[in-house]
């Protein structure tokens, strides 16, 4: 007979996620009838979805800042930080069903995850949300100026979750940041949500230049990795590139099934951008998002977008989450010059088909890696499945 020793840490872990679900369906159920409001006419709800290092952070400050807007900067860090002893394909269903209650401007879904008392400054980093700096959460930034961070966090952080319950039903778009869903599949549900309009903008980039960042920022990163490598017990000098390989991974899944097989619910609701694109063309594209979802340019957000991708800084930061003045189209291309070619050889291995699928160019040596007149990036119009079997080869098989 076989018998399976299970830790006491493995135990707690099972109990602990069988309690938050149980909190999740309670609140679900017994709160009164939120679920079934119709939301305002017109109100559009925004998920942008990347990974780790991406530029994203960026990208949800360009929505962050706009003033229709309520946007909150990864609310499913609270589940995986909560039940940090799983891996990420058993956490799917709670962060759908987070993402789904802020989308409702349903504060209470943080119950299982935030202890009291529940104020704002308690949501992950909350002073990168201008709506939580203005009113009605807070008094400190007009809606249509530009929050200063420093200035929120000395002002608003004291204020409870139902002013931002309140600050949440007074926009017309909500618009949250995720990088912790690795394919559409577990979204339908939302897609299909009578009470929801969703629309997703999907953020990629060169995996090159995100194995730079994310080797700056290492031990930010550790207990993500951990659950993205479903706890697995790897050798530490391969999970760089093991973690990599699922978010590459995770970029296919989710632009082949929008593009390729996508249902009829999704079409239409769904955007690629890669963030050399952005940052290459940075007004061009911030300007077709905000047609995409239905939002208009203001002549203060042109101002302050030009700013922050022109500054002199060459991203020489550590911090994880850090957003500076900087010139973007120096930072994208960074890991030209400082990552060593060794490194890049086995990131294009583990990365090769996201990189044909997004049109990223890879270097056979480390003299073409540093020829920095070298274009690395294809048409977008090329973009191409080339690992597809043919028609005629498909049919054959038939």
């Amino acid at each position: 007979m076989l018998r399976w020793r299970v830790s006491k840490a493995a135990v707690l872990s099972v109990l602990f996620a069988q309690a938050v679900t149980v909190g999740l369906l309670y609140g679900w159920y017994s709160r009164p009838n939120i679920q079934n409001v119709t939301q305002p006419e017109g109100k559009v709800h925004v998920l942008l979805l990347s990974s780790w290092r991406s530029g994203s952070s960026f990208l949800g400050q360009v929505f962050s800042q706009h003033p229709d807007v309520f946007y909150l900067m990864e609310p499913a860090w609270h589940v995986w930080m909560t039940i940090n002893q799983s891996g990420a394909r058993s956490l799917r269903m709670a962060v759908r069903d987070t993402i789904r209650s802020i989308f409702q401007c349903d504060m209470s879904v943080m119950d299982s995850y935030i202890r009291q008392p529940q104020n704002i400054s308690n949501l992950f980093m909350w002073s990168h949300s201008r709506a939580l700096c203005s009113p009605p959460a807070c008094l400190q930034t007009p809606r249509d100026q530009i929050s200063i961070e420093q200035d929120c966090k000395k002002h608003c952080g004291k204020s409870n979750l139902k002013l931002a319950e309140s600050a949440c039903q007074s926009y017309s778009h909500v618009v949250l940041k995720e990088v912790r869903f690795f394919e559409l599949e577990s979204l339908y549900s939302l897609l299909q949500d009578p009470t929801l309009n969703v629309r997703i903008i999907h953020l990629v980039r060169d995996p090159r230049a995100v194995f730079r960042s994310r080797d700056r920022s290492y031990k930010a990163l550790v207990k993500d990795s951990n659950i993205v490598l479903e706890m697995a017990n790897i050798p530490e000098k391969d999970k760089p590139y093991r973690v990599l390989q699922e978010i590459c991974r995770s970029h296919v899944r989710i632009y082949e099934t929008a593009m390729l097989k996508a249902p009829s619910f999704l079409k239409g609701r769904y955007k690629m951008i890669r963030y050399e694109d952005l940052v290459h063309n940075t007004q061009a594209e911030i300007e077709a998002m905000y047609e995409f979802i239905g939002l208009e340019m203001t002549e203060t957000l042109q101002e302050w977008i030009y700013r922050i991708t022109h500054g002199k800084g060459k991203g020489t930061k550590k911090e994880a989450f850090d957003i500076t003045s900087r010139n973007a189209e120096d930072v994208s291309m960074a890991w030209r010059t400082t990552l060593p070619f060794e490194k890049v050889q086995r990131i294009q291995d583990v990365c090769k088909g996201a990189m044909s699928l997004l049109g990223y160019s890879t270097v056979d040596s480390e003299k073409e890696q540093k020829m920095m007149d070298l274009d690395l990036m294809k048409p977008r119009e090329r973009y191409k499945f080339k690992w597809l079997p043919p028609k005629s080869t498909t049919a054959a098989k038939l």
